[in-house]
């Protein structure tokens, strides 16, 4: 991304980046310049690009802050672990790929409408065409004494944010001045940051604006119950400073409130100042005056977003600036665009609440009408306001659920008319009772669905039609539900629609051989205490499995009976890593990692494996978790070096199976000066405790023993970071190719607690995500995320908690080190071999086996003379093909996973999961090529293979690696 620290740095290479994009040189194209790169700033940016007008204009971007423009709505999720990189809304490479120049922490101080030019704190001049002014809004603080103590703060900006958790790292209450969206938005922060909260509010009810007397009481109720204090119709009066360092907040009433510091968040102001001493006219309440394009009252100077008043009114929300910036890019483009006003419907989570509003919430329509439905119990507000006719939906208010806010919100958008009885819409549906409403069928393709980025349904049909089937391509697409992320459901529901539409069928089928999704065979398994996966086939499949499905039900008959894995019903279905208990290379060789509880491991433990790895030559490497890597490990020496570790002390670190990996941790307070609980101790608890569980895919944890984070925790599937009342839980992150920052979880928990939700969370995982999903992905595509985890977990809403904790407790009871259950079964030993047989003279038939010495459903390597063959033995029939894998030199191929596709029998590779017919060794996915194939007869329990293999039809290729 490109910082110009001086205006005068336009240099050739910005010319040339601005004619490779097919415009003129900027010294020959006229200025457009924009005060503010916020949300609504980088949206107009956007809008400018996607009309070719970077290609007409020289554009350079004025912006106060360090960061360049970042999602203010989500600003409390700072709190929970992202990062300015993961709220920026600035693609990499956008602004020097479209020849921007961006001008970060540069203050505009004047504009000089005569000169046009626009002057910067520091007295640099840049000259102007165009002006656009987006400076955004201020947060408003009360004129009250004591307001600029260094213990109060602002709820507006990242460095707000910093100085904000600074002081509350020492701090244990605090206090917001506000009950609003953003006060309430404050409040969730500093509960994030462990403290004691109030809210104070001026009126004698929160939300003032979007709620009503009833939807405030019970917004109210919930709150409190959260454990923050509320006090409405109080007048701050004073603010004063305590000689131990606290604050005493004075009301009118003669009342006070003690605590440790104070964050305003009562509002905003526009940021009209600039336009107002260059003399713009102002709106009447303030914000700078602009007209239907956005055009101030100077024909070279446009406003947009919250610094801006259209007709009198200004917005506070995110929509009506995108709203703006569509109007004014339009405008430059010469085309056609109005801004005609801005829906003002509200849907968010306060603390954890679901509130929504919309229209006229306060009834105030003459001759309107309402409908009001309260369940005390559940804390559920619901209210809507129809005309007098009772034919048209006005405004709602929604508390406690918010399901029916779409269906709603359209409604009242597009003019639907309503049922006979409105009251239906939100009362509860009974059971076989018809849909309240008719869905987004009757949608008209010019409903708006995403205000934020203005995209209809007839945008999201022709996306789908185009061919997005999934939300990942369809948000990519058409940016739907990018913005707040509040019509993510609705979009959802059009996109399923449309694609029900075209007679796509959404199978969550596992394979040919389940109808079902992994969900519902992980139930069918469990309710019908299915042992074995021929059980399974019986009841609920067809055909003899597949790559897809048996290592699958091997994951998850291990979960929920940790069955050993080598057992003859169970070695069928285990993937070479599980098969053998140790990570396959490309070569054919394996790795192994003993399990280091925490990444402790004492000095005669670093000597054993030292003295493993030199007497077998292997290559040893530190791993990112913290354990040491052992490479080089041939099929046969994988026993002897598990028996020397386990007379070591050590035992398997399963890292070769989709099961926990590590529990990564610091010293913590055992040597660190900055630890404030024992990370280590902690740590080894949890890896020892979860050690060897199958799930879904791999999983990995952290703990951290204080907030400087050296273990990374917040990057892991389950992250604890100490605090000095006891534990943060962070869940659902990973590293790699997508990193995602976990998400905070729960505060402040003791060790049983802690270990108490995370056996349901891991629990709940294991039964519902799908094959191979992780738990960040798992989580994303829940319905309700983080929240409805908490739901489930915490507040037990679905019964299940004791179940999910005694299903873990079943796990860890019955743990065995796989190792050390193979060593003691010399049957299984016998499996860890290359082959079963040495070289031999070639005969017409060669005796190679007795069959027994063949695992049955599975395959063993084997010597054809000198040639390395693999066997497979599937039912009644004894298969030879080539062990070589196909483009290796690794002989690997006998110990693929046995199946059919279509009824054919099949083996399926280990390493690169190609697919060969057993009877003939053609390949499923290239029917040109042969992976070559010899005659077998079993005679009297002996196995003979033909010295001649099966000749291929003559246009074939043989697969072989010389």
């Amino acid at each position: 991304m490109i910082f110009f620290q001086e205006a005068s740095m336009m240099s050739d290479k910005h010319n040339l980046a601005a004619a490779a994009h097919g415009g003129l040189p900027d010294n020959e194209k006229p200025t457009l310049v924009v005060v503010g790169h916020g949300m609504v700033g980088q949206h107009l940016l956007e809008q400018l690009v996607s009309r070719q007008l970077h290609q007409q204009y020289h554009i350079v971007v004025y912006g106060e802050e360090r960061y360049v423009a970042y999602d203010r709505v989500h600003l409390s999720e700072y709190f929970a672990g992202k990062g300015h990189a993961e709220l920026s809304l600035v693609a990499d490479g956008f602004i020097e790929q479209h020849g921007i120049e961006l001008r970060t922490g540069r203050q505009i101080v004047a504009i000089d409408r005569q000169q046009r030019q626009v002057l910067e704190n520091d007295g640099r001049a840049q000259q102007y065409d165009r002006l656009v002014l987006a400076c955004g809004s201020s947060a408003f603080v009360p004129p009250i004494p004591g307001s600029e103590h260094s213990s109060c703060f602002v709820y507006r900006t990242l460095d707000d944010l910093d100085s904000l958790a600074a002081r509350a790292a020492g701090s244990k209450r605090g206090v917001v001045i506000g009950g609003g969206l953003l006060g309430l938005e404050a409040a969730n922060a500093l509960t994030r940051l462990g403290l004691e909260t109030s809210v104070v509010e001026l009126s004698p009810r929160l939300m003032a604006v979007q709620l009503d007397d009833g939807g405030a009481a019970m917004l109210r109720r919930k709150i409190e119950a959260l454990g923050v204090s509320v006090l409405t119709g109080k007048a701050s009066q004073r603010i004063e400073p305590q000689p131990d360092g606290t604050l005493q907040l004075h009301f009118a009433d003669g009342s006070l409130l003690e605590t440790d510091l104070v964050l305003f968040s009562a509002g905003i102001r526009p940021r009209d100042r600039l336009a107002a001493d260059a003399g713009l006219t102002l709106g009447e309440r303030g914000g700078i005056a602009i007209d239907d394009h956005c055009q101030t009252s100077d024909p070279s100077i446009w406003a947009i977003g919250e610094c801006a008043a259209w007709q009198g009114q200004l917005y506070g929300l995110v929509a009506p600036g995108y709203q703006m910036a569509r109007v004014l890019a339009s405008t430059l483009a010469g085309e056609e665009a109005a801004f005609v006003g801005a829906d003002m419907s509200t849907k968010l989570k306060l603390l954890g609440v679901e509130v929504a509003s919309m229209g006229d919430a306060h009834g105030l329509t003459p001759g309107s009408q309402s409908y009001f439905w309260t369940n005390e119990p559940r804390e559920i507000y619901k209210k809507i306001v129809v005309s007098a006719d009772g034919k048209s939906l006005l405004g709602a208010v929604l508390v406690g659920d918010s399901s029916e806010y779409n269906m709603l919100l359209q409604m009242m958008l597009n003019g639907m008319a309503l049922p006979e009885a409105p009251e239906t819409l939100i009362l509860p549906q009974s059971a076989g009772q018809p849909s309240k409403a008719l869905g987004v069928a009757a949608l008209p393709d010019s409903a708006q669905v995403c205000s934020c980025h203005n995209i209809t349904k007839g945008d999201i049909c022709a996306a789908v039609k185009a061919g997005c089937s999934d939300m990942a391509s369809l948000k990519a697409t058409t940016k739907a539900a990018t913005g707040c992320g509040g019509c993510a459901a609705l979009v959802k529901e059009v996109m399923e629609y449309q694609l029900a539409d075209l007679g796509v069928e959404v199978k969550k089928d596992i394979c040919e051989h389940f109808a079902w999704s992994r969900q519902e065979l992980y139930s069918l398994i469990r309710v019908g205490n299915i042992r074995t996966f021929e059980q399974l086939l019986a009841k609920h499949g067809q055909g003899r499995g597949c790559e897809i499905c048996k290592p699958l039900v091997g994951s998850m008959l291990a979960s929920c009976w940790n069955d050993y894995l080598l057992t003859p019903a169970l070695l069928p279905l285990q993937d070479t890593n599980d098969r053998y208990f140790a990570n396959i290379q490309k070569d054919g060789t394996y790795s192994v990692v003993p399990r280091m509880p925490a990444g402790e491991v004492s000095a005669e433990g670093l000597i054993a494996i030292g003295e493993i790895a030199r007497k077998y030559q292997l290559y040893c490497k530190v791993t990112g978790g913290q354990r040491i890597d052992l490479f080089g490990a041939q099929l046969e020496q994988l026993p002897e070096i598990w028996q020397a570790l386990v007379m070591a002390g050590f035992e398997t670190g399963h890292a070769y199976g989709k099961s926990l990996r590590t529990v990564k941790s610091c010293v913590g307070s055992t040597w660190c000066r900055y630890g404030v609980q024992d990370s280590t101790g902690f740590a080894a608890r949890l890896e020892n405790r979860y050690k060897g569980l199958r799930t879904p895919h791999k999983f990995k944890m952290a703990v951290s023993g204080c907030t400087r984070e050296c273990a990374e925790a917040q990057s892991k599937d389950i992250g604890v970071i100490a605090t000095d009342k006891g534990w943060n839980l962070y869940v659902c992150g990973n590293g790699g190719m997508k990193p995602r920052h976990a998400d905070l979880f729960a505060s402040d928990l003791d060790d049983e607690q802690l270990v108490r939700y995370v056996d349901r969370l891991l629990m709940f995982y294991i039964r519902t995500a799908d094959r191979l999903q992780r738990t960040s992905t798992w989580m994303d595509n829940l319905e309700g995320g983080v929240e409805y985890l908490r739901q489930v977990v915490i507040g037990d809403v679905l019964g299940i908690a004791a179940e999910l904790s005694d299903d873990m407790q079943r796990v860890v009871d019955s743990y065995q080190c796989e190792w050390q259950t193979t060593l003691a079964n010399p049957d299984r030993l016998a499996l860890f071999r290359r082959s079963v047989n040495e070289a031999q003279p070639l005969s017409e038939w060669n005796a190679v086996c007795q069959l027994d010495e063949i695992p049955p459903q599975a395959g063993i390597g084997a010597r054809l003379g000198v040639q390395p063959i693999a066997l497979f033995r599937l039912e009644d029939q004894v298969y030879a093909l080539d062990d070589r894998e196909p483009g290796t030199e690794a002989c690997v191929l006998s110990r693929g996973i046995l199946g059919d596709s279509g009824g054919e029998a099949m083996v399926i590779s280990p390493l690169y999961k190609q697919r060969f017919r057993l009877r003939n060794g053609q390949s499923l996915d290239n029917p040109a090529l042969f992976q070559r194939s010899w005659p077998v007869k079993v005679e009297q329990g002996q196995v003979w293979v033909a010295a001649n293999p099966l000749i291929p039809a003559e246009s074939a290729t043989i697969a072989r690696s010389e």
